[in-house]
């Protein structure tokens, strides 16, 4: 089958009808026309002093000329009055004039031509009666009136009838197959957005969890580390620093758990829908905004736990400085989580790859925004490696988390030979 509904292989609608069933009604009628001329042709040709022979093909000819009524409505109609005098081709005259009434031929035209019809049936009625009745001149007057009416108004107000009728199906039809391209339009775009959505939620989540995670681990190792090597020399270390892998492994577990619990947890009701014209980007923004309560925005960290990060970068062996300037205020959680987690995650980058390195971490308070910035020395060359894998996200999910806010991401190397990390978030 095709999208017309045709079976493939099957020839189309002839010539100039639509559907094929419209060409077998206007052939069938075209041959009861034309079959009505040729019967009345005979007393035409016997009036007009002409073989019976000829009369009758020139009826034949003339019904026949109703198969042309959707293609030509107007000679169709021109036929009919041409050939009314001779009294013949009744059929071809009503399906003419409703045709050409239902069909897109201006109204002054139809008009015109039903004009033309109904005094070309009143005269040849009143011109027949009146030589064949003996009666009053006013009866056949009014006779000749109602049969001219009655051959012609009817078929036009049908026709004017259907032609609307057909109009507004197609009008209707036209607005339903745009109503349907517009909602496949807003169905794709929806599950593009909808798409955008998941991915942007998978990002939040992986990036939560690397930050998470990728901290704890990586002071692990290192404490790990100097626990092996310090293991026979100096056992009161050796046993410090295997109390810290314990209560750095029951933290990181504890992050988890309580991250792994939101994500189970159920959905809470979404609010009431707020009307708008555009549905689809609303919801899209639920969605991310739900992607977002994922993650824990709401009971993330917080600035006043960055002592206690310091510390912690400490306790593993790493020189750092914290720097505050300013004073302090509340700002909202996602401000407050998103700049706790760069200043973690530069910190473990400085445990990962700058061993023995001197480390700065600077934190300022200045009106309508928050600056941090975390630098690292060079490494001092003594320090042994941690050996800690690097999946190439950190800085990744730094910057996307502080352009998210509207904030501003720049790191790179210094002059000194060591790494810088800075980023400004807006606290409005």
């Amino acid at each position: 089958m095709t999208e017309t509904g045709e079976v493939e292989g099957r020839a189309g609608p002839p010539l100039w009808w639509a559907r094929r069933r419209d060409a077998v009604w206007d052939v069938a009628l075209g041959g009861v026309s034309a079959v009505e001329c040729a019967w009345e042709g005979v007393p035409f040709a016997a009036e007009a002093g002409l073989p019976t022979t000829v009369g009758v093909l020139f009826g034949f000819v003339v019904g026949a000329t109703l198969v042309l009524r959707r293609r030509w409505p107007i000679a169709v109609v021109l036929v009919g009055i041409a050939v009314s005098p001779a009294a013949m081709g009744f059929l071809l005259a009503v399906v003419g004039m409703y045709t050409l009434a239902s069909s897109e031929v201006p109204r002054r035209i139809t008009a015109t031509l039903a004009s033309m019809s109904l005094a070309a049936t009143f005269v040849v009625m009143y011109m027949r009666t009146r030589g064949d009745v003996e009666a009053d001149p006013t009866l056949v007057v009014v006779l000749s009136v109602f049969v001219a009416v009655a051959l012609t108004v009817p078929p036009v107000l049908f026709g004017l009838y259907i032609g609307a009728r057909r109009r507004l199906m197609e009008s209707l039809q036209e607005r339903a197959d745009s109503l349907e391209r517009e909602l496949s339009l807003l169905a794709d775009r929806a599950e593009e957005r909808a798409e955008w959505a998941r991915t942007e939620e998978r990002t939040r989540i992986a990036r939560e969890m690397h930050d998470v995670v990728a901290h704890r681990v990586s002071l692990m190792v290192v404490h790990a580390a100097a626990l092996e090597a310090v293991a026979v020399k100096d056992p009161a270390r050796a046993a410090k620093n295997a109390a810290l892998v314990g209560d750095m492994g029951r933290q990181a577990l504890t992050e988890l758990r309580e991250m792994l619990g939101v994500l189970r947890a159920p959905p809470k009701p979404a609010p009431a829908p707020v009307p708008a014209p555009d549905l689809v980007p609303v919801a899209a923004v639920a969605a991310v905004a739900g992607a977002g309560a994922v993650c824990g925005v709401e009971d993330g960290p917080s600035l006043g736990e960055l002592e206690a990060l310091v510390g912690q970068s400490r306790a593993a062996g790493m020189a750092v400085e914290m720097l505050v300037h300013g004073e302090g205020a509340a700002y909202a959680a996602d401000v407050e989580q998103t700049a706790f987690r760069v200043v973690q995650e530069a910190l473990t980058n400085c445990h990962k790859h700058a061993p023995g390195a001197r480390v700065v971490v600077r934190l300022a308070h200045r009106a309508g925004e928050v600056a941090m910035q975390v630098e690292n020395g060079p490494c001092d060359g003594k320090s042994p490696e941690p050996g800690l894998p690097s999946g190439g996200n950190g800085l990744v999910g730094m910057r996307e988390r502080v352009l998210g806010l509207g904030g501003v991401f720049v790191s790179g190397p210094t002059d000194a030979g060591g790494f810088k990390v800075s980023a400004v978030l807006p606290t409005a």
